[in-house]
């Protein structure tokens, strides 16, 4: 009895010494799984993100411009001679047609003085081959002469009209130079500049020394030239609404319009030239100012509004982290407008997406991040 009692007891030892071994197994199975647990958690990124602001695409874009005045011109003699005398100076408004400066003509004068003296003795001799013709006319009927010699006279009166006409059409040229001694102001505008004074010598047209005696601009309305970016240059189409902002005129905006377009982007800039027409009735815009131009393009529907910190640039172009369902996803966007320190985004999001902020440069597609909301 006594041994099979021994035999129970070292049985229930031996179970006892299993047990407390498998106890053992289990525990140490289990702090395992959970320092696998851990460090897989540990593993996993921890991202703050933010939502994209939802709003309607800007319609404005911004761009330097030069004004220009709408007619522009240089004033040039169209005879030879002296300045007798000018009458206005830069910064006169003239009328078309007004007188601007007298020019003394010496030369065109004598010259115009012999050619009158030439036509009255061309004039004489027609007039005098006239009669003749017309008694040999006379003559012939009673045969008194011979034909031949009437159409010697005849054909030597038409000599001499040809002659009186070339002395007349010579008078005509030098009236019509010497009537050049006035100049006149060919538009309204503004004298902008004055290269000349008394007694200077001038020549015609734009050659030699005094060509360009005054320089004429219309200013009630300017043109200003602005070259728009390729990718907003099918917006900037004839009649778009424009303001020019100057900054000598704080607060002050001139309202504009577009007028048209060179209808070709130019291959170095890759720019579209756009000419916007302003009213200036107070002589306010200057031409040769610097001004900025405010283009009201139409809007290319919604856009949102992120944190440049929000994207990655990469070889195949700017996209955003987003986060969904715990795992990253990589979005291409597309910006409208760069704001410093956030973009306009008008293609690529849909709203709903919650973007990291700062992604790191190697965080890839499908990569499973913990998420914490960051203030917007």
């Amino acid at each position: 009895m006594k041994k099979g009692f021994g035999v129970l007891l070292a049985v229930a030892m031996l179970v006892a010494l299993g047990m407390s071994i498998a106890r053992g197994i289990q525990d140490r199975v289990r702090a395992e799984d959970a320092l696998i647990r851990e460090t897989r958690a540990e593993a996993i990124a921890t991202v703050s993100v933010v939502r994209p602001r939802a709003g309607v695409s800007s319609d404005e874009l911004v761009l330097p411009g030069n004004i220009e005045a709408f007619t522009d011109t240089p004033v040039y003699a169209r005879t030879n001679g002296y300045l007798k005398r000018w009458y206005v100076d830069i910064g006169a408004r003239v009328k078309t047609g007004q007188l601007m400066a007298e020019i003394e003509t010496p030369e065109i004068d004598q010259q115009l003085l012999q050619a009158r003296a030439q036509l009255a003795t061309t004039r004489a001799n027609y007039e005098l081959a006239g009669s003749t013709a017309a008694r040999w006319k006379s003559l012939l009927k009673t045969e008194s002469v011979s034909r031949q010699e009437t159409d010697e006279k005849i054909g030597d009166l038409a000599a001499k009209k040809a002659l009186m006409d070339a002395a007349a059409a010579e008078v005509t040229r030098l009236e019509n130079l010497q009537s050049f001694q006035r100049i006149m102001a060919p538009f309204s505008g503004v004298v902008t500049a004055r290269n000349t004074d008394i007694g200077a010598l001038i020549n015609s047209g734009s050659n030699g020394p005094g060509g360009e005696l005054f320089h004429l601009a219309a200013i009630d309305k300017v043109r200003v030239y602005v070259q728009v970016p390729q990718m907003s240059s099918r917006a900037a189409r004839p009649g778009v609404a424009a303001e020019l902002t100057l900054p000598e005129f704080a607060g002050r905006r001139f309202h504009a319009r577009v007028v048209r377009t060179a209808n070709a982007i130019d291959v170095k800039t890759r720019t579209l030239l756009v000419e916007v027409d302003v009213d200036n009735p107070d002589g306010a815009l200057l031409p040769g100012a610097f001004v900025q131009v405010h283009l009201r393009l139409p809007g290319v529907g919604h856009a949102f509004t992120i944190p440049f910190n929000t994207t990655l640039f990469r070889s195949e172009g700017l996209s955003v982290a987003a986060v969904r369902q715990g795992r990253v996803q990589l979005l291409p966007v597309t910006v409208g407008h760069d704001y410093g320190n956030s973009l306009e985004i008008i293609t690529g999001l849909r709203g709903d997406e919650q973007l990291i902020v700062n992604p790191s440069d190697s965080i890839a597609a499908g990569q499973q991040v913990r998420v914490v909301e960051a203030r917007q």
